[in-house]
């Protein structure tokens, strides 16, 4: 089995400073399938500071992830990166049990999980 999530070393890096800028640098990333988005579910990630009940953990490039166990199938293989551009940067997630996104990139449904969409 792969892992839950990969998290490339630029994200890791960006992730880093956000911590360090909030004051966070104890703290987990949580990385979460939350319902609604355009499609039906949507990502989420923030700071973590105590684990759930059947909470999955792993550590990749310095960084502590949580990945909540009924979120573990549905981001199996996800990999998050972070993109820098001239108009800016961002996270970018690529989900490979996506079977639809809509154009915002950040709501998507599966084959087994469609979620509940809302208008964006």
């Amino acid at each position: 089995m792969s892992e839950v999530v990969i998290l490339t070393e630029a994200a890791a890096l960006q992730i880093k400073e956000m911590m360090k800028e909030h004051d966070e640098t104890d703290a987990m990333l949580r990385v979460a399938v939350k319902g609604g988005g355009c499609s039906g579910l949507s990502y989420g990630m923030g700071f973590e500071h105590e684990l759930q009940d059947g909470d999955t953990t792993l550590e990749q490039h310095g960084i502590k992830l949580v990945v909540a166990k009924n979120d573990a199938a549905i981001l199996n293989g996800t990999k998050i990166d972070y993109k820098q551009s001239m108009m800016g940067g961002g996270f970018t997630i690529d989900n490979p049990n996506a079977i639809a996104s809509c154009g915002c990139g950040s709501s998507f449904v599966t084959a087994t999980n469609k979620g509940t969409p809302e208008n964006c």
